[in-house]
C-alpha cells in the first residue's frame, strides 16, 4: 500500500476507543432485544406491588418503548456536547473523561433488582445514551485525526465493525441458555455488563497521545505534534503532514472553531452540510434501528418457529462482523462512495422484498425464509457502508474549525432519527403491518441517488484538497443552474416579438458566462 503504513500504536489507540466506546453503542441498541419479556414482567411486577393492579397491554409497550427509545433521547444530548467537550478536553481527553457515565449507568442498572425500582432501568439507559452520543461522534473524529490519508478509511471503519461486534453480543448473551433469563433470576448482567470494556479502554487509552492536528492547529504545540506524530508513525519523514497541518492552519488563522449556527450560516459549506444531514439521516431512517430493536418480532411475524428465533437473531450478528470487515479492509481500494451507494441501494430492495415476502408467505410457504434473507441483506448493506462511512465523510468533509460544529449537526439528526424509528416503528408496524418497510426501502433508495450525485470520492485525499474539492464541485452544480435559468430567460419575448434584450445579460459574474457579458468596447451585438 502506498504511503504510510499500519503502525501498531495505531492499530491499538482503534482497537481500545472502539472496543470501549463503539462497541457500547451496538450493544445498547440489541440488549433489550431478547430479554424484552423479562423488562416487561420486571415492570408489570413491581407495579403490580406498588399499586396492586396489573399494567394495561398499551401502557407496557409505552414503558417498554420509552426503555428504548429513551438510549436515543441520551444520544442526542451527548452529540450536543461533544462540539465543547472535544474543544476543552481534546479527542482523547473526551473519550476518557467520559468513561465515568458508563460506571453511573452500569451501577444504576445492576442494582435496580435489588431496589425494586425499574426508573434506574430507564435513567441507567439515558445515561449510556449520552456516552454513545460522544463517542458516536468522537471517535471517529480522533481516528480520522491520527490517521494517514492513504489508512484514514480503513480506521475510520474499525468502529463500525465493532459496533456489529457489540450487537453480536448482546445477541448471543440474551439466548436463554446464558443469560437471557438472568434479568429475572438475578442482578441484570446483561445491561451492567458494559463497564468492563469501559474500564479496560480507562486502564489503557490515557497512555497514548492526543491528535496531533488537535495539538497544531487548536493548542499551538509544535513540540507535543511532533512527539504524537513520531508515535503513530513508523519512522518516516512527518515533515509533509506538519507542512499540511500549518496550511490548513495557516488558511483558518483568522477563523475560531465555530458554532452551530455560524456553520448553517456559511455558504462556503453548505453542500457539506447538507450532505451530512442527508446521510445521517438516511442512515437511521434506512429502517436498521428498526431490525436491531425488534428484529424478534420481525422473524416471529415471518413465521418462524419460537425456539428457532433466538438463534436465528444471534447468526445475523455474524453477518454484521463480516460485512463490516468487508467494507473496512475494502474502503480503500473502491472508496467511500461505491460503499455508500451500494450499502443503501442494497437495504432498499431488501425492505421492499421483506413487504412483499410478508404479504405472499400466506400462499407461499417458502417466503418466510426470503423475509429472513432479507433481513440479513439490509444488516449486510448496512455494515458494508452506511454503518460507519458517514462518520467518516463528516470528518473528511470539514476543516479543523468546522468539524466539532459539523458532528454536533451529523449527530443530533442522527439521534434524532433514531428515537423517531425506535419509538414509532411498534404503533407503525401496527398500523401499517407488512408495508411500513416500503417507507424504509423509498428512503434509502434516495439516500443512494443523493450520494451518486452530490458526493465526491475522498479516498486518499488531505483534508485540504478535500475541501478544496468539494468547492469546486460546489461551484459546478450552481454554475450549472445559472446557466440553465439564463437559457430560459432567452426563450422569453418582448412585446414586439423580439428577444428581450434585458434577459441577455447574466445576473452573475461566474466564469462560465463571463464570454456572455457585454464589454466596454465590444461592438459586436445581437440586434
Amino acid at each position: 500500500m502506498a504511503g504510510q503504513h499500519l503502525t501498531s500504536s495505531l492499530l491499538a489507540v482503534a482497537f481500545l476507543t472502539s472496543f470501549g466506546s463503539s462497541m457500547l453503542y451496538g450493544y445498547n441498541l440489541a440488549v433489550v432485544n431478547s430479554p424484552a419479556v423479562y423488562i416487561k414482567e420486571f415492570y408489570n411486577k413491581t407495579v403490580l406491588s406498588r399499586n396492586g393492579t396489573w399494567l394495561t397491554e398499551e401502557t407496557l409497550t409505552l414503558m417498554y418503548s420509552l426503555t428504548v427509545s429513551v438510549f436515543a433521547i441520551g444520544g442526542l444530548l451527548g452529540s450536543l456536547i461533544v462540539g465543547m467537550l472535544v474543544t476543552r478536553f481534546g479527542r482523547k481527553g473526551t473519550v476518557v473523561n467520559s468513561t465515568v457515565l458508563v460506571f453511573i449507568a452500569g451501577s444504576l442498572m445492576g442494582f435496580s433488582r435489588l431496589w425494586v425500582f425499574p426508573e434506574t432501568v430507564i435513567i441507567g439507559r439515558f445515561i449510556t445514551g449520552i456516552h454513545s452520543g460522544i463517542s458516536l461522534s468522537v471517535v471517529p473524529m480522533y481516528l480520522g485525526e491520527i490517521a494517514p490519508k492513504n489508512l484514514r478509511g480503513f480506521l475510520g471503519l474499525v468502529p463500525s465493525i465493532f459496533i456489529g461486534t457489540g450487537v453480536f453480543a448482546a445477541q448471543v448473551l440474551g439466548l436463554h441458555e446464558l443469560l437471557g433469563k438472568v434479568f429475572s433470576d438475578k442482578e441484570p448482567i446483561t445491561l451492567t455488563i458494559v463497564v468492563v470494556p469501559t474500564f479496560i479502554q480507562l486502564m489503557l487509552l490515557p497512555w497514548f497521545p492526543e491528535s496531533p492536528r488537535y495539538l497544531l492547529i487548536e493548542k499551538h504545540n509544535v513540540h507535543a505534534t511532533i512527539t504524537a506524530l513520531k508515535w503513530y508513525r513508523n519512522n518516516c519523514d512527518i515533515q509533509a503532514e506538519i507542512e499540511e497541518m500549518q496550511e490548513e492552519q495557516h488558511s483558518l488563522s483568522s477563523v475560531e472553531t465555530l458554532s452551530v449556527w455560524r456553520l448553517l450560516h456559511d455558504d462556503t459549506v453548505r453542500w457539506q452540510v447538507l450532505t451530512v444531514a442527508v446521510i445521517n439521516i438516511g442512515m437511521q431512517l434506512s429502517g436498521i434501528d428498526a431490525i436491531w430493536f425488534y428484529t424478534n418480532s420481525i422473524f416471529e411475524n415471518a413465521g418462524i418457529p419460537g425456539p428457532e428465533i433466538e438463534y436465528t437473531t444471534a447468526g445475523t450478528g455474524v453477518i454484521e462482523i463480516i460485512a463490516g470487515l468487508v467494507g473496512c479492509f475494502t474502503i480503500e481500494k473502491l472508496g467511500r462512495r461505491p460503499l455508500m451507494i451500494g450499502g443503501f441501494a442494497v437495504m432498499g430492495i431488501c425492505s421492499a422484498g421483506i413487504t412483499l415476502s410478508l404479504i405472499l408467505q400466506v400462499h407461499l410457504l417458502f417466503m418466510r425464509y426470503i423475509s429472513v434473507c432479507c433481513v440479513v441483506g439490509i444488516i449486510a448493506g448496512f455494515c458494508i457502508g452506511p454503518a460507519g462511512v458517514p462518520f467518516l465523510i463528516t470528518a473528511e468533509l470539514f476543516k479543523q474549525s468546522h468539524r466539532p460544529a459539523a458532528y454536533i449537526i451529523g449527530g443530533s439528526l442522527n439521534w434524532l432519527s433514531n428515537f423517531t424509528v425506535g419509538f414509532v416503528f411498534p404503533f407503525l408496524q401496527r398500523s401499517a403491518g407488512s408495508y411500513c418497510y416500503l417507507v424504509f426501502a423509498t428512503i434509502c433508495l434516495s439516500v443512494a441517488v443523493y450520494v451518486y450525485i452530490v458526493l465526491p470520492e475522498t479516498k486518499n485525499k488531505t483534508f485540504m484538497e478535500i475541501s478544496r474539492m468539494f468547492s469546486k464541485k460546489g461551484s459546478v452544480l450552481e454554475t450549472q443552474a445559472l446557466v440553465h435559468v439564463d437559457q430560459l430567460k432567452l426563450k422569453k419575448m418582448n412585446g414586439y416579438g423580439g428577444l428581450d434584450n434585458t434577459a441577455m445579460e447574466p445576473e452573475t459574474s461566474s466564469p462560465a458566462l463571463i464570454s456572455n457579458r457585454p464589454f466596454p468596447g465590444n461592438t459586436n451585438r445581437i440586434g
